[in-house]
């Protein structure tokens, strides 16, 4: 039974025997706040013209008539207008016994809608970086979350491997690069290309200071050194398809995408449909095309194509280039057009910084005035903020990003050296105790990234996310591992967990399952807000409150043969929704530590 359902039902009951058939009054039940005794509330206020008393004497009516009447409300109080039920324990634990038996508790029916969630973007003119960690991560847990909310939900990256950016990378490459490959520097090849970003930007600034001391203004500098010149020729050869152009660009987007392969495997995320910038780029500039003719957008003198959103509050937008290319507008038109035709979406998200907040406010618009309004108000921009470390912020260009993959190798050996110093890895295989500490670091990365809420700017400091005490992933996980020795050593006794226990619960043991069931709610609440935050809140107070009840109660030395059932069975479905809820953060949980 659904324990809200059945609430309302009994609230709605006595109303109705006291006061005649409801007309239209809504019955508000919601769970009691923790300060107050009760288990739901229920606000009595749109029943005062029915009853014609008081808040609290309404109140104490209703509260009276339920308990008369429901064996399983075993008691009431009032605070003001607001009636709290307490359930009988009875209740608690047939409650207990049916999540027990769901397979699949947590987890949503089928919706029969579909979901498109983009995540990932990287440009191919650099590795990933810490802030592609946090939105690799959001992307695919929410996914996750989606799916256990029962959506079909497709997850998608649209790789960014055209526009001046790659030209940079492929010119410095082409300059300065003397033949250089990932084979014979021994670099993966992502990192390679973005060693050539980053000697792009250093020769464009000195060519800057060089024009500037000729007397030029920066900002004409900027916009004549030659190499930034040779940049953009070198754009304009590529959307020609100019065979050397060409070539040198399929090989260097090779290079990082067998790079980039490397880095999603290594952080559990996977995709999919992987779309290429470079094939969408076209249909937005016929998108473009068509709205020139429907007169949404006009043409400048420089032959650049615009359109004009200063009715709408906004600013002019450019669309194409006077030379004829593209922007990230004309792709995005592109690709939000045929993943909607060819997915048949019922929503789409797109999972990018919030530097990013106006982009998607101008693409949702200017889709409505080509007359896409009946799917354009589906998308939804999931926007989040940076992530900080503790000396600052990250620049590419200038090459201080956080590296993702040092990043994830060091949260793994951090990991293996604090597990070790604290005796967690003791009795393991040198094999168990790296695989423990893989999942450990990456336990650690994941959760302290997703905890935060995603629209907050974010400060990572990977030592104190790797915490075996206090809110973090290997908290969480430690107590998933000491669950499952206790049901191992249960195991090897002979003692069997299967049969339903005959036992009284103690207060904590209630405690615990309400707070089990609670969690179909809050993987609901996750999905409705995108918040893989939510969740993990949950598993930190899930974990933390089994710690406190087995601090306090044995349960392997209990003598009593069916409250020492019961006790294995609370854990055992403890450690199975820590489990399911960690497998929505995409963090693994080990059997032993």
């Amino acid at each position: 039974m659904k324990i809200e359902e059945f609430i309302s039902q009994a609230v709605l009951r006595s109303v109705e025997a006291l006061y005649g058939k409801l007309e239209g009054e809504q019955l508000q039940i919601q769970k009691t706040r923790k300060e107050f005794e009760g288990d739901y509330t229920t606000v009595v206020f749109p029943l005062l013209r029915r009853s014609r008393k008081s808040p609290e004497a309404t109140a104490a009516e209703i509260g009276e008539h339920i308990v008369a009447n429901t064996p399983e409300i075993k008691a009431y109080n009032v605070i003001k207008g607001f009636l709290n039920l307490s359930l009988a324990d009875d209740c608690w634990t047939a409650r207990f016994e049916e999540i027990r038996a769901d397979e699949h508790f947590g987890e949503a029916p089928a919706t029969g809608r579909t979901i498109m969630i983009e995540y990932s973007s990287p440009n191919t003119n650099k590795p990933l970086h810490l802030g592609h960690i946090r939105n690799n991560l959001l992307g695919y847990s929410v996914a996750q979350i989606l799916k256990a909310n029962g959506h079909r939900v497709i997850k998608a990256n649209l790789v960014n491997d055209r526009g001046i950016h790659i030209c940079k990378s492929m010119l410095a490459w082409k300059l300065y690069g003397n033949g250089e490959t990932p084979a014979s520097s021994g670099m993966k090849g992502d990192h390679l290309v973005g060693k050539y970003y980053v000697e792009f930007d250093k020769h464009y600034k000195a060519q800057i200071q060089e024009l500037i001391a000729a007397g030029q203004s920066e900002e004409e500098a900027k916009k004549s050194a030659p190499i930034m010149l040779e940049a953009q020729e070198m754009l304009r050869r590529w959307e020609a398809k100019d065979p050397e152009v060409y070539s040198l660009w399929e090989t260097m987007n090779g290079w990082v995408y067998e790079g980039f392969d490397v880095t999603y495997k290594a952080l559990g995320v996977d995709f999919d449909k992987v779309y290429y910038e470079s094939q969408t780029y076209l249909l937005g500039k016929s998108l473009v095309e068509e709205g020139l003719q429907k007169g949404v957008f006009f043409r400048k003198e420089d032959n650049s194509v615009w359109i004009d959103l200063e009715a709408d509050g906004l600013d002019q937008k450019l669309l194409l280039r006077g030379d004829g290319t593209s922007v990230y507008m004309t792709q995005d038109l592109g690709t939000a057009y045929r993943r909607f035709e060819d997915n048949k979406l019922d929503d789409m998200i797109y999972v990018v910084g919030n530097e990013q907040n106006y982009h998607f406010q101008v693409l949702k618009l200017v889709l409505k005035k080509l007359g896409y309004a009946d799917w354009s108000d589906h998308i939804t921009h999931l926007s989040y903020g940076m992530v900080e470390l503790p000396e600052g912020k990250m620049k590419s260009r200038e090459g201080t990003v956080v590296d993702a993959d040092d990043l994830i190798e060091k949260m793994v050996s951090t990991a293996r050296e604090m597990s070790d110093e604290l005796g967690k890895l003791d009795g393991c295989s040198e094999q168990e105790a790296n695989a423990v500490a893989t999942m450990v670091g990456l336990g650690a990365l994941k959760y302290f990234i997703l905890k935060v809420d995603p629209k907050k700017t974010m400060l990572f400091d990977p030592r104190e996310s790797i915490d075996f005490n206090g809110n973090t992933g290997p908290f969480i996980q430690y107590t998933h591992a000491r669950i499952r020795s206790i049901l191992r050593k249960a195991a090897e006794s002979g003692i069997d967990c299967r049969a339903a226990a005959h036992a009284e619960c103690l207060p904590e043991e209630i405690g615990l399952i309400k707070a089990l069931n609670d969690y179909p709610a809050i993987v609901a609440s996750a999905g409705e807000n995108f918040a893989p935050s939510i969740i993990g809140a949950y598993a930190y107070d899930l974990a933390k409150l089994f710690n406190g009840y087995y601090h306090d109660h044995s349960i392997l030395k209990e003598e009593d043969a069916e409250v020492r059932r019961m006790r294995l069975q609370l854990a055992e479905q403890v450690a199975r929704t820590i489990r399911h809820a960690m497998q929505l953060l995409g963090i693994e949980v080990p059997e032993r530590m």
